[in-house]
């Protein structure tokens, strides 16, 4: 790895900037899901055993540049609270200026500080070469833990990293290190499965993964639009029709690249979109003129399962068919359950992640059973797309 982590750092007495992810969901001023407060914990931990001082600095909806009071990072306070208990956390007002000199000045031994928002200031999103250096002076260490706003060429994510010791957080060191072993060095043959409704919202995910893996599983609704772009009609199912050719385009370059692609044998159709709506399975090519395909069948699910069998690396983005809908979420379940099971038997390193990813792996009771899943929506499927990453590249310069 080009990057170096927490391992790497001396860290003792010195003021540690600390990029995370907290941007969390939030009612009537109440964290609903701390799911990304608690998987920062481990850096913060080891950041105060080193012998640091955690700042840490953090984005919050999307204020563009104007301070939002309702977008404040005060109300996940608690929420940080609860999940470091005994620890002294202090709030600054600012992320720059006098509130955060004081607050980090004031700073002893195992204490937090939390930053307000980084995006109360326009020159966050333009990665402003002053804001990141005002932020760069709070501190002697750079940490980015925030792999999720990787993607992203800010002053938080990227401008400080070149103005600092840098390294990765014990988060993004854990991300960079499956996403190593899923798609930069992997263990072959590869299977990835991509989901989802529309082909033209992963056209770059497509083209890079035909060249990158040993198999493709194509579900959800892109795969009605690749049964079009085979001339198969596919009824009243939602199918991009004006892609069919961009659709076979990928077809050919897969064949080309040695990278086999598996399509629906068999789907299940349905007369409305409603859970529970009267169904049956019929052949992918017999899909009546006045139905529409809602998951894949039991035939197409055994297929999937005997190519997992044959792999040693599966990578997941998208369900296999309108997966919260039961009895829908059929397919994608047992896709799922076969996965964990190859999984926990140690013949499978399975990496996902996406949002719909995440929800539907959960919903089939699977994502314990992964090897890692990844949090990081937009992120992952850029890293998926084989883009670079602004915030992964600034710590390997």
């Amino acid at each position: 790895m080009a990057w170096k982590t927490l391992d790497d750092m001396d860290l003792g007495g010195k003021v540690v900037l600390t990029r995370v992810d907290i941007n969390v969901p939030v009612e009537n001023g109440r964290v609903t899901d701390a799911t990304r407060i608690e998987k920062i914990v481990p850096t913060v931990v080891d950041i105060i055993d080193r012998g640091g001082k955690p700042v840490l600095l953090a984005h919050f909806g999307r204020p563009k540049g104007q301070v939002v009071p309702e977008m404040s990072l005060r109300q996940v306070l608690p929420a940080l609270k609860a999940a470091l208990p005994g620890r002294k956390i202090t709030f600054a007002e600012d992320c720059i200026g006098t509130p955060a000199k004081q607050a980090v000045s004031a700073m002893q031994r195992g204490d937090i500080v939390l930053l307000e928002n980084t995006r109360f200031h326009a020159g966050e999103e333009k990665n402003d070469a002053q804001l990141a250096a005002s932020l760069a002076a709070l501190g002697d260490v750079y940490v980015n833990d925030a792999f999720s706003a990787a993607h992203r060429a800010h002053a938080s994510t990227t401008g400080i990293a070149h103005l600092l010791p840098a390294c990765a957080g014990r988060l993004m060191e854990a991300e960079l290190k499956a996403l190593e072993a899923a798609l930069g060095k992997p263990q072959r043959p590869v299977v990835a499965v991509v989901g989802g409704a529309k082909v033209s919202t992963k056209l770059d995910l497509l083209g890079n993964l035909v060249t990158k893996v040993n198999h493709l599983v194509i579900g959800g609704g892109m795969a009605n639009t690749f049964l079009v772009a085979q001339g198969i009609e596919v009824g009243k199912s939602l199918a991009e029709r004006d892609m069919a050719e961009t659709a076979r385009e990928i077809l050919t370059k897969a064949k080309a690249a040695g990278c086999a692609i598996h399509l629906p044998v068999d789907v299940v159709v349905a007369r409305e979109f409603k859970a529970h709506a009267p169904h049956e399975t019929v052949a992918a090519n017999a899909c009546p003129a006045d139905a529409m395909i809602l998951d894949a069948g039991p035939k197409t699910v055994d297929e999937i399962a005997r190519v997992f069998e044959a792999s040693k690396t599966l990578i997941w983005n998208g369900p296999l068919g309108a997966f919260e809908l039961e009895p829908f979420d059929a397919a994608t379940n047992a896709a799922a359950a076969k996965a964990a099971e190859l999984t926990k038997a140690g013949r499978l390193i399975s990496v996902a992640g996406g949002g719909d990813t995440v929800a539907a792996l959960n919903r089939a009771h699977a994502a314990e059973a992964f090897t890692y899943i990844s949090t990081a929506g937009g992120a992952f499927l850029e890293w998926m797309e084989g883009k670079v990453l602004p915030g992964v590249a600034a710590l390997e310069e």
